[in-house]
């Protein structure tokens, strides 16, 4: 579900979960502690520095595992529960953290994308964006905090009430990614913008870090929904089954 690759002092940390990578519990899970294990690593020796988070050619994630979002109450729980961690731990990471946006990336996978440092997406037929709206699930207060914090409120708003995907092209014009780049070099230019962060003088840099994310802890520290209430609310209802699975039917096999 996960591969880990060393280059040097930067970390990248490849989602494997084909077709989509979309994040059940387990990767969801897996991907917060290969994150926890790199900190305490840079912590012990210094020896990482920085991380990249990849995916597939043609797709970084499709966001949350329909199965599990429409399967028993208990494995929605499970995986709202372990999206909730991942957030949390990327919200937190004190490693600069570089996504390398390798296709589509919708819902959860703009989630993740959207708590890392920079964004590097490839160019062509690809879309990211916050849909949840479309597949009938309410994403929440938290998520669209994190999403204004990079977009605006105007524009966050106006993106989120709709479900709206955008192209790369729009993306990087609106400041949703930072670059885009051809997609057989997305890999290479995240892992370049990930080193320039692991040259920095590393005390400094991690003060200066702090800093410019302290607004996005904040946010974490202070949510104004409890999971408990947001599940209580009826997060999948038979609307939200109803959307996901008609999208799952149309989903590569």
């Amino acid at each position: 579900m996960l591969e880990t690759q060393d280059h040097g002092a930067v970390r990248e940390l490849r989602l494997a979960r084909p077709p989509v990578n979309a994040f059940g519990s387990a990767l969801a899970a897996g991907l917060a502690q290969a994150i926890a294990v790199a900190e305490q690593q840079a912590a012990a020796d210094g020896s990482i520095r920085a991380l990249v988070l990849s995916g597939a050619p043609g797709v970084f994630s499709a966001g949350l595992d329909v199965r599990e979002v429409t399967g028993t109450s208990e494995t929605a729980l499970a995986l709202v529960h372990a999206f909730t961690q991942l957030q949390q731990r990327l919200a937190r990471c004190s490693l600069p953290l570089v996504a390398a946006l390798t296709g589509h990336c919708p819902a959860g996978g703009t989630v993740v994308a959207l708590l890392c440092d920079q964004r590097v997406m490839a160019a062509g037929d690809f879309r990211i964006g916050l849909n949840e709206v479309q597949v009938g699930l309410y994403p929440g207060e938290t998520i669209f905090r994190v999403y204004e914090r990079i977009l605006g409120s105007a524009r966050a708003a106006e993106m989120l009430g709709r479900g709206a995907m955008v192209d790369p092209v729009k993306a990087l014009a609106i400041g949703l990614v930072d670059e885009v780049v051809e997609a057989a070099r997305v890999r290479e230019v995240a892992l370049a913008r990930a080193q320039e962060y692991a040259a920095l003088p590393p005390q400094t840099a991690a003060r200066t870090r702090a800093m410019v994310r302290a607004d996005l802890v904040r946010i974490y520290d202070s949510p104004r929904e409890t999971l408990e209430s947001l599940l209580a609310d009826g997060w999948v209802t038979a609307e939200t089954r109803a959307a996901m699975l008609a999208a799952l039917r149309g989903a590569p096999r």
